[in-house]
């Protein structure tokens, strides 16, 4: 198993610094504009999901079109209704194209800000390495959420400002085909 263990790679003060250098090449605002429609509506539309996609991952969007307005509607509408945390985000990924990053990046901008965004580049921030076809699982999961909150709260900071820095510091200091592996 690749995370035995999840820990920050840079000084807890560093956070901030890290999170001010972020530079991501699409904007999230329309997806933090969104947040109150969608808890009015209690569920999230196939477009609300498309732009996710679009945002998290471009190669996604595609396979997330396939998707029924009815299926998407009634997945979410179990995911933000529940209180099972296992249940709210392993239902999103019974939808085409929604991975558990991208299912985390619908738990954050659409469900509370304070689910952090699982990410290749934030996992490998915390020294979890993720390689091949690993599959993700919901005590991954946990582990992931319970310490991404906990550290942001150390710092001081929200889970996105969080996010964003374990983010940078990965695109600023890993070597994609090393032994580090990506």
């Amino acid at each position: 198993m690749p995370c035995e263990i999840l820990e920050i790679r840079f000084p807890i003060d560093q956070v901030q610094y890290w999170a001010d250098r972020f530079s991501f090449p699409r904007t999230d605002e329309h997806l933090i504009a969104q947040n109150n429609l969608i808890q009015q509506q209690r569920y999230f539309t196939k477009e609300q999901l498309l732009a996710l996609c679009r945002w998290k991952s471009p190669r996604a969007a595609p396979k997330a079109e396939i998707n029924e307005d009815e299926f998407i509607r009634e997945v979410s509408r179990i995911s933000l209704a529940t209180e099972n945390e296992r249940l709210r985000i392993e239902v999103l990924t019974l939808l085409s194209g929604v991975s558990w990053p991208i299912a985390s990046a619908i738990l954050h901008f659409y469900v509370s800000n304070s689910y952090p965004i699982l990410d290749v580049r934030a996992l490998w921030s915390l020294q979890c390495v993720i390689r091949g076809n690993y599959q993700y699982n919901v005590n991954l999961w946990n582990r992931y959420v319970n310490y991404c909150r906990a550290k942001a709260t150390e710092a001081g900071v929200s889970v996105r400002i969080l996010d964003k820095a374990l983010w940078q510091y990965s695109k600023e200091h890993q070597r994609i085909n090393n032994d580090e592996g990506g």
